[in-house]
């Protein structure tokens, strides 16, 4: 590809930043190079952000006319998916199959939200004196930070930027180093839907310069972060500085469980799936395994067949499986947590190193890896890997499942397998964690609130409520019979 432009303020220009390259984790070929933005870009991008948001044609803009936008954005992803896919693929390294559900849930929440801003609005309080009428009314916050990962990036961009345009702000996307060029692509499709000039740019570098710069900045009045738990840590004190508000969504180390009653072929095809999709590379991957001594054999050779039949390969290729980590410094750190599972008494059941295929050289690939014989004691238990590997551990009694199962610092997601749903249901009560899923995993909707416990974040996207989340009330007291005040006589 040709060096790409970066989008601010509404125009197409080249970075003011150093330079940086996209390349392909499958073989590490740069796919563009590009600028990075500068703090001076960053300027300039709040200031034509917080022009645009405040102007009347904006602010008094028609909800059904702000939703005509979001509608012609999901249509244009619709219609030129093919592209996307590729730009996501070729940027993170995802195989095609993925990154296609990723593109075509990035049109269905750009749909999603296009329909609650035609049917959102105010609320009437009932009244408490009988000539004073009182309204709730909600407006936009005005200048939205929104900071997303490299592992799932048109997606998580969609999930930030439709809900905060609904709302009325103007958003300036800091995607992650490694992947701008499917970011770039959407700013291209929103300024084809008619967004004007300055609601929207896109500013890639790095996050402790430009991301930083970013959310320092007095105009920024909301910080949208998807990423680690460490860097949402330190966003949220800077947000407590500065008095706003904040949606964290981090790190995960999620709990499945196989209970002894479970269909052990569809939680084995479930748990494959959990850990294995993405390469790991997912906050919500399902990381430890608890599994009912019962069936543990019986679950764990399952289990094991199912992951000796992954294909590993580009991910260009429909049928690949696992394609390859965004990064040789990333696969290095997977392979460090392995050697100290190891170390720690854990044994290999599958994986637990770099393919020999020549073909997969210059990529940064690395096998699906399942570890038995540890405790959930275990660094790589406690940590998260973001990688292919799973620890599996027996459990005999319920009790010592719940508590191990929430003995984390993380509280994400969890799922469980058992044919009895009232069981399920008590269990996924006592679990510490803001997602469960029952007989399935990795399943979303937009509709319904995705966000964690703990230290896995604060605040929720998706659902009704996440318009809101960038906006701000308003109450208003209207009074029916204007009476002067004696108190002054």
């Amino acid at each position: 590809m040709k060096n790409r432009d970066i989008f601010v303020g509404g125009k197409w220009q080249q970075g003011r930043g150093q330079q940086m390259q996209s390349r392909f984790p499958g073989d590490n070929h740069v796919v563009a190079t590009l600028n990075s933005a500068s703090l001076e870009d960053v300027e300039d991008a709040v200031i034509a952000a917080e022009k645009a948001w405040r102007d009347p044609k904006w602010r008094h803009m028609s909800s059904h006319q702000r939703a005509a936008i979001l509608l012609k954005v999901s249509t244009l992803i619709d219609e030129q998916r093919e592209e996307l896919v590729r730009l996501q693929t070729l940027d993170n390294g995802k195989p095609w199959a993925e990154a296609r559900g990723l593109v075509m849930s990035a049109a269905a929440t750009a749909r999603y939200f296009a329909a609650v801003c035609e049917v959102s609005g105010g609320e009437l309080p009932p009244r408490r004196q009988p000539d004073i009428m009182t309204l709730s009314t909600y407006q936009p916050l005005g200048v939205i930070a929104a900071i997303t990962p490299w592992n799932s990036p048109i997606a998580s961009d969609m999930q930030k930027i439709a809900p905060a345009i609904a709302a009325g702000n103007a958003v300036i996307l800091k995607p992650a180093e490694a992947t701008p060029l499917v970011s770039l692509k959407l700013a291209e499709l929103f300024e084809q839907a008619g967004l004007p000039a300055g609601l929207l740019s896109v500013l890639p570098g790095k996050g402790s310069i430009i991301g930083d710069a970013l959310v320092r900045h007095p105009l920024v009045r909301k910080i949208s972060f998807t990423g680690g738990t460490n860097t949402g840590r330190q966003l949220a004190h800077i947000a407590a500085d500065k008095l706003i508000g904040t949606s964290l969504e981090l790190g995960g180390k999620s709990p499945t469980i196989v209970l002894d009653d479970a269909d052990l072929d569809l939680a084995a095809h479930g748990v494959c799936y959990g850990i294995f999709s993405s390469m790991g590379q997912a906050c919500i991957a399902g990381s430890r395994l608890f599994v009912a001594r019962s069936v543990y054999q019986a679950f764990i050779e399952k289990l094991t067949k199912l992951t000796q039949g992954l294909i590993i390969g580009d991910p260009r290729q429909e049928r690949v499986h696992i394609g390859p980590l965004i990064s040789s410094a990333h696969r290095d750190s997977v392979i460090a947590y392995v050697s100290q599972a190891i170390a720690e008494g854990g044994k290999i059941r599958v994986g637990g190193k770099v393919p020999t295929d020549p073909a997969l050289q210059s990529g940064h690939y690395f096998e699906p890896t399942i570890i038995e014989g540890l405790t959930n004691q275990a660094h790589v238990c406690q940590e998260e890997i973001f990688g292919p590997v799973l620890v599996v551990i027996p459990f005999d009694d319920e009790t010592s499942l719940i508590h191990d199962a929430n003995d984390s610092i993380y509280g994400l997601a969890a799922g469980i397998w058992t044919q009895d749903y009232t069981r399920a249901f008590k269990l996924a009560d006592t679990l510490d964690v803001g997602t469960v899923w029952i007989n399935t995993y990795k399943v979303f909707s937009i509709s319904t609130p995705f966000g964690g416990f703990k230290d896995s974040g604060l605040g929720r996207e998706k659902g009704l409520e996440s318009l809101k989340a960038y906006m701000q009330q308003k109450s208003i007291f209207l009074a029916l019979n204007p009476q002067p005040n004696r108190w002054c006589e």
